[in-house]
């Protein structure tokens, strides 16, 4: 059996430096899918000892830029599980434009492609003029492309699929402009659209919302952490407003649980009632 590069220890004094040097808090992240991304990083990069790779960290902002895209898990795809995407056309639009006005906030939103996705059921809905999409992440290199609008072409084919068993009204291609390899998506949906880092572990709510989005994320966090950040999106929505989840994620179990109720079959639930 092949000893990992890295031990869990050592790990921990890593994750302590960092948070020191940058403000950035891993130590609540799931300890094995840690362990794993930094191993794989400590090998990709040739590094001969554990002491040399924490130098590096703490001296090196552009590496630690570096350290901090290649651990934080970037997955993503547009209008990922069409049947979700579905029930928030078919269930949840219908209720959210019965208001004056719709923040929706994507945590964790990677390179943006959900927020796009989000961006075209607001158009087809007849709603994105009286909506504001916030998408964040930990990560600024993968904000930046999200703030891009632009997509590898290659990746299309599979989005266009998602689009029409989501109930999609057009065609895909319609909100895209194809050039060689890249797809750059229409400005009408960028308009609507405000992207900024933000750390779910140490940053606080800015915002109130009535829909919060926040998919595959909490997967990667320790039991005390999901806690955590069940608490900031709880107080940064509006009651009656709706909370979003990954497939394999759930409100149940969390100090949240008591106040929000499952829709249909999704991960989707509604606060229905404030904090006592």
């Amino acid at each position: 059996m092949e000893l990992s590069a890295i031990r869990y220890e050592d790990m921990e004094i890593l994750l302590n430096d960092l948070f020191t040097r940058y403000g950035y808090d891993f130590t609540e992240y799931s300890k094995a899918s840690m362990l794993r991304r930094v191993n794989r990083l400590f090998i990709v990069d040739k590094f001969p000892s554990f002491a040399e790779f924490r130098h590096r960290l703490q001296h090196d902002p552009l590496y630690f830029r570096r350290f901090v895209e290649e651990i934080t898990v970037n997955v993503t795809e547009m209008l990922r599980d069409p049947s979700f995407y579905k029930t928030l056309r078919t269930t949840i639009l219908p209720i959210l434009a019965t208001y004056p006005f719709i923040r929706i906030w994507n945590a964790g939103c990677s390179t943006g492609e959900e927020v796009y996705s989000m961006a075209i059921l607001l158009k087809e809905a007849g709603l994105l003029h009286k909506s504001l999409l916030y998408g964040t992440d930990i990560n600024p290199l993968v904000i930046e492309k999200a703030r891009k609008g632009i997509f590898p072409i290659s990746q299309m084919q599979k989005y266009s699929e998602n689009y029409i068993q989501s109930g999609g009204l057009k065609d895909f291609s319609a909100y895209y402009t194809a050039n060689y390899h890249l797809a750059k998506f229409d400005s009408s949906l960028m308009e609507k659209m405000i992207f900024s880092t933000h750390n779910l572990v140490s940053d606080f709510s800015f915002n109130e919302f009535q829909l919060i989005l926040c998919r595959n994320v909490l997967i990667y966090f320790e039991r005390e952490l999901q806690s955590k950040v069940f608490k900031l999106f709880d107080y940064s929505l509006e009651n009656f407003g709706y909370l979003a989840l990954g497939s394999k994620e759930s409100v149940r179990f969390s100090p949240i649980a008591d106040r929000y109720r499952q829709v249909g079959k999704e991960k989707i639930w509604r606060k229905v009632n404030e904090a006592g």
